[in-house]
């Protein structure tokens, strides 16, 4: 697959990021069967065994779109590796990914030759999420094809760096394709990361306030009624900094101006800290764009709307 053609051949440049816990079956094929590519962790899919199920019901489900809608293909669909050694499901997944020759795995938190070789054995193509210039030479010399630029404000575990700067060094040596991550929200700021040099935009907060997230209603509501004032950066939760939603953190107990600093050696992505709280579940993290999202909608709506912006963008900048 040619990432850079598909970003042209899509209704709009976008890649669904894998939402911990919300990104399931139900979410990333109504995201692929509205033009983006659509995602989800492997790790979702608990016990390990529903991942299978998880992958012949997808590839299954867009087939069947594809017959009927041959004017209007959906778009390919991702599943993200967690490549950290506390992952001790990785074979396994990656197994199951080679088997059903999964098209797009992005992979995090650790780039790997074998799993690389794995996904370009059967045509498949690896994106490896970056938050600094450092992790992005060693994944490309691991073999990645292509760069998930994580910049400042993005949601979930995110990086410190603008846009504008991690774009502009990624590509003084890297021409592949890059996906840029940090509070895109929006058809204008899909074009902007396009202008800035990115193939993709990457979006995750705005698509856990949909009616197919698996996210509890108190979580959707405050995507919609919640602000960048109100996302708070936190190495707390899991060890790695992240952005996480403060009336989350306010309810498990926690003052979100005073929480202590985790070791970052002591990785965890299973529970939290304080309160009893569980980071997955009680500690919900969101992106800085989310200011821009006003109400709980189904998919096909949200990409509707972004494409009609991004068409916008096009001709107000086509004008200019």
């Amino acid at each position: 697959m040619n990432l850079k053609e598909l970003a042209l051949r899509l209704p709009i440049p976008v890649i669904a990021s894998p939402l911990f816990i919300i990104s399931t079956p139900e979410l990333v094929i109504a995201q692929c069967q509205a033009g983006v590519v659509g995602s989800f962790p492997a790790l979702n899919a608990r016990p390990a065994e529903v991942l299978e199920q998880w992958l012949i019901r997808i590839t299954s489900e867009l087939a069947a779109w594809d017959r009927e809608h041959p004017d209007r293909p959906a778009a390919p669909f991702a599943v993200n590796q967690i490549v950290h050694r506390s992952n001790d499901r990785l074979e396994h997944d990656l197994a199951l990914c080679v088997k059903y020759q999964v098209p797009i795995v992005i992979t995090s938190l650790g780039a790997r030759t074998d799993l690389n070789d794995a996904v370009h054995s059967y045509g498949g193509v690896v994106l490896h999420d970056v938050i600094d210039q450092k992790f992005a030479h060693k994944a490309v010399e691991k073999g990645a094809d292509g760069l998930i630029l994580v910049a400042t404000g993005a949601g979930g575990h995110a990086g410190t760096v603008s846009p504008f700067a991690l774009v502009e060094e990624t590509r003084q040596w890297f021409d592949g394709p890059l996906a840029l991550a940090g509070s895109i929200a929006t058809g204008d700021a899909v074009l902007a990361a396009r202008a800035l040099g990115a193939d993709f935009a990457y979006i995750g907060s705005p698509f856990i306030a949909t009616r197919e997230a698996n996210a509890a209603e108190a979580y959707k509501q405050a995507i919609v009624g919640c602000g960048a004032e109100d996302i708070i950066y936190t190495n707390l939760f899991t060890g790695v900094h992240g952005n996480y939603l403060r009336p989350s953190i306010v309810n498990a107990g926690l003052d979100p101006d005073h929480l202590p600093e985790s070791d970052p050696s002591k990785m965890n992505f299973g529970s939290g800290s304080g309160a009893g709280a569980k980071a997955w579940r009680d500690i919900w993290g969101a992106g800085q764009g989310i200011g821009a999202i006003h109400e709980v909608a189904p998919v096909a709506d949200y990409i509707a709307r972004l494409i009609s912006q991004y068409r916008d963008a096009q001709r107000r900048v086509a004008a200019a």
